[in-house]
């Protein structure tokens, strides 16, 4: 059966992951989230709260990223989690966004990711014969000094285009598409992906697609809708850019970008129409949020995300996820 996650960000206050994890877990979800994003709060304190607060629930990063993490940091952390919550956690590798604002250079993504995931997996595993790859090595005989999960979490990469989606092929338990509601973003990743699996003799099948977009629903589907346009707006040019299934109309990915960079967004949001923000956002009323998310899940997706803001508010935007659009995608 096809799971159903959510994901919150990284910017409230101590408390508020635990109550809304154990909410989340409470409705029936069967994954939670935190996002990494630049110059928010780092994703393990909440996690590690979230833990705390929940006994069933799937945990992890979607997703950390090996230029402001070395990979030894990033296997401490997945332990950290994966013993607070018991045998929960999931490690999420992406190549990160907007690095360029402190001064990050992204060179060499795949090689960066690649060798993450292999020393991160050594590390975690008691794995000492070494690694050499060609953006981070480990000496042979290096150990970590502490106890090691009982099972390698499974591996998430956060992937759009075709070399990364190849790379999950290879590696990964998952492959997620993150910014995209679309039902046609799965055929194609899977396509990506199964270059990748063909190449070292894996069924294709074997990676699990998960589909994540801002998600905003209320009983007032107009203002639900409204306020996705605007958080849609905030990255509408860059993942249209790697949605190769539908081009934006003329001059809408200038115009949006524009303004979102004179600092309107709702002026941006305005300019998106239904259509495309089909594609990019799970938002309306409960009926329409499950509507949208069901076709990502009857086009093949493992699972669907849905992402912050959730609602008007993070509580209603919970309540009303597992009260009214859980049991529709699940009858």
């Amino acid at each position: 059966m096809a799971e159903v996650g959510i994901a919150f960000q990284t910017d409230k206050v101590p408390g508020r992951y635990g109550e809304l994890a154990a909410a989340a877990e409470a409705h029936g979800f069967d994954v939670v989230s935190v996002f990494a994003d630049l110059l928010y709060q780092p994703p393990l304190p909440a996690l590690l709260e979230m833990a705390r607060s929940t006994s069933r629930v799937r945990l992890g990063a979607a997703c950390l990223n090996p230029y402001t993490q070395h990979p030894y940091e990033i296997a401490g952390s997945i332990a950290a989690l994966d013993a607070v919550s018991n045998g929960r956690a999931y490690l999420g590798l992406a190549r990160g966004t907007w690095l360029d604002a402190i001064g990050v250079e992204q060179r060499r993504p795949l090689a960066h990711l690649r060798d993450a995931a292999a020393v991160v997996r050594a590390l975690l595993s008691g794995d000492d014969a070494g690694y050499d790859g060609s953006a981070f090595q480990l000496a042979a005989g290096t150990r970590l000094r502490y106890d090691l999960p009982r099972r390698l979490p499974p591996l998430l990469l956060g992937a759009w285009g075709p070399r990364g989606a190849a790379l999950a092929g290879e590696i990964a338990d998952e492959i997620k598409v993150g910014g995209s509601a679309s039902p046609a973003i799965v055929g194609l990743v899977r396509e990506r992906a199964a270059v990748g699996s063909r190449a070292v003799g894996r069924p294709v099948d074997e990676i699990k697609i998960v589909v994540g977009a801002v998600t905003v629903v209320a009983a007032d589907g107009a203002a639900a809708r409204h306020r996705a346009r605007t958080e849609v707006a905030k990255y509408l040019a860059v993942v249209a850019e790697l949605d190769t299934t539908s081009a934006l109309p003329a001059g809408l990915g200038s115009e949006v970008r524009r303004l979102v960079a004179a600092g309107d967004d709702a002026a941006a949001g305005r300019l998106i129409p239904d259509d495309v923000l089909d594609r990019f956002a799970f938002a309306g009323t409960p009926e329409q949020v499950a509507a949208l998310a069901q076709r990502v899940l009857d086009a093949g997706a493992s699972r669907v995300d849905f992402g912050t803001p959730h609602g008007l508010t993070d509580d209603d935007g919970v309540a009303l996820l597992g009260t009214a659009v859980l049991p529709l995608l699940r009858r």
